[in-house]
């Protein structure tokens, strides 16, 4: 028996097959990240973050350990209920679409780690831009973390298998009509599973019109966490600084 979704940002990322295949994400490099830029940026003392596409929480958590008052939020109920034991007084977790306004201003609104650009209706992507808009305060920085698809698809390893927790995830990548796809095939307790991302191949130059049209600015941009300027060739990071 195959199980197979379509609309995988709103399956995939609700599975515990998810987390056990990116788990070994570089928390370190993550936390380098949140350091350079709320330097960079220089948030308010104690201020607010919306961290929109939160996860399970690890850049949230480790921006309310700097002293910012944080909300995570994201479309996986699993991961809302997984973050939601590292809420303090000032750290709470939601589930919630990034398409649409939260409803609440901040002083930065942090999309991390390419959560953006997967969506089924291609407005979304612009309404996620308008709806961050919305979420900021006068003073508020809004910032994109999103890959440099350029360099990705120069770099785009067909075929490989990694096997973790005694699975073997097997992945097929590709670039085909404007998007970058990642298929996912795996045996689990005598069941077939497959599962495909699905990422809009989205440059600069693409940003840079959805910001036209959603009436923000575009402030600077960076190519990796340390915050090097941004090199279409060489950079495997698009870090967007926006107001």
């Amino acid at each position: 028996m195959t199980k197979h979704t379509t609309q995988w940002y709103a399956s995939w990322f609700d599975t515990l097959f998810y987390h056990i295949l990116y788990k070994d994400r570089d928390h370190s490099e993550a936390q380098l990240f949140m350091d350079n830029l709320t330097q960079y940026l220089n948030l308010p003392e104690g201020g607010s973050i919306l961290d929109l596409g939160c996860g399970k929480g690890r850049h949230s958590v480790y921006l309310n350990s700097l002293g910012y008052k944080v909300t995570g939020v994201d479309l996986s109920e699993n991961s809302i209920t997984y973050a939601k034991q590292f809420e303090n007084d000032t750290l709470t977790f939601e589930v919630h679409d990034m398409c649409k306004p939260y409803q609440q201003q901040f002083d930065a609104v942090f999309n991390l780690f390419t959560s953006f650009g997967y969506f089924d209706r291609e407005i979304d992507n612009l309404n996620t831009i308008k709806a961050i808009k919305a979420d900021l305060n006068v003073t508020g920085f809004g910032v994109i973390d999103f890959m440099n698809c350029d360099y990705v698809i120069d770099h785009l390893i067909p075929e490989d298998t990694r096997t973790i927790d005694g699975i073997a995830f097997h992945q097929i990548r590709y670039f085909e009509d404007g998007f970058i796809y990642k298929d996912i095939t795996f045996e689990h307790q005598g069941s077939a599973y497959k599962f495909q991302e699905r990422v809009k191949a989205l440059t600069l130059a693409d940003f840079e019109a959805l910001f036209e049209q959603a009436g923000v600015f575009l402030l600077d941009v960076f190519g990796d966490y340390k915050l090097r300027k941004f090199q279409n060739n060489s950079s495997d990071r698009l870090i967007m600084i926006f107001k």
